[in-house]
């Protein structure tokens, strides 16, 4: 499945969930499709779920909010393990990534 507009898009290729662009939705509604995607990859039974974030280099608070959901959920399935790939050399994903892992603590976080 692939959500694209102009300014962004997100897709998953199998257990990876890839985003690209710059995300300035407004509220968690315009988020929805975003967060169907991501749920049904988690609901697929892989045993690891990766958000790779590398390409993403804007991420409002509704999308963040949106991250902080999934991390959520996640915690609800044990048997998966969520990995999350970010890059250092994105402002919001250096200050905001880490918070994921007060969420969930059993999240890997790779920022590159």
């Amino acid at each position: 499945m692939e959500i694209k507009t102009g300014d962004f898009r997100v897709w998953d290729e199998g257990s990876t969930i890839y985003f690209d662009g710059i995300m300035r939705l407004s509220g968690s509604e315009a988020y929805a499709p975003i967060l169907d995607l991501m749920m049904n990859v988690l609901a697929s039974g892989a045993s690891t779920v990766t958000l790779n974030l590398t390409d993403l280099e804007f991420l409002n608070s509704s999308g963040i909010n949106l991250l902080a959901k999934f991390t959520i959920e996640t915690r609800r399935h044990p048997e998966v393990q969520l990995v999350v790939r970010g890059a250092q050399s994105v402002p919001w994903q250096s200050k905001s990534l880490r918070n994921l892992q007060k969420l969930h603590p059993s999240v890997t976080l790779l920022v590159d």
